[in-house]
């Protein structure tokens, strides 16, 4: 009866060590995902965890540490510059459905890096990440799978050192 219907006991010890873990995890994806809007540069895990307890955020231990990540972004935003860093993107549609399909695809997209047409339309651009599924559906269902979308980069970072003066 206990083997099959019973709990394990986890002591304080362990449950604090398991929470604190599941902190540092959320704290490592959010750093992962998102970048400063202005100087597109990625935020530090330390940054993102002292953020992470200004705002008094507590982990849920029944809940996966990427939904839970996704929630601290959302509330993050409401005290300090952060945003998802965005994806480059390449689409390459037939020249049929390649205009009607860009008018679609339009409010989906932030920047439009490079466009070219010539036998087909292709785009190069940057999106949120939180559209990707709805403009992979999209480019799907209009072009019946003659369409070609192609992850360039899944987060668009400035790299290097910033130099001040």
């Amino acid at each position: 009866q206990i083997l099959s219907k019973g709990e394990l006991q986890v002591s304080d010890k362990e449950r604090h060590t398991q929470l604190e873990q599941m902190f540092r995890d959320i704290a490592t994806i959010v750093a992962d995902k998102c970048v400063n809007p202005e100087t597109k540069r990625p935020y530090t895990v330390i940054l993102i965890e002292r953020a992470m307890k200004d705002i008094h955020y507590s982990v849920k231990p029944h809940k996966s540490t990427k939904q839970q990540a996704l929630e601290v972004i959302r509330q993050l935003k409401e005290t300090m510059q952060i945003e998802r860093a965005h994806m480059r993107l390449r689409f390459i549609l037939p020249v049929k459905e390649g205009k009607k399909l860009k008018e679609k695809l339009k409010p989906l997209i932030k920047v439009i890096e490079n466009e070219d047409f010539h036998d087909q339309l292709e785009i190069v651009c940057l999106i949120d990440p939180g559209c990707f599924r709805e403009i992979d559906e999209l480019i799907r269902s209009e072009t019946k799978g003659k369409g070609t979308l192609e992850v360039l980069s899944l987060k668009d970072v400035e790299e290097g050192d910033e130099t001040l003066e």
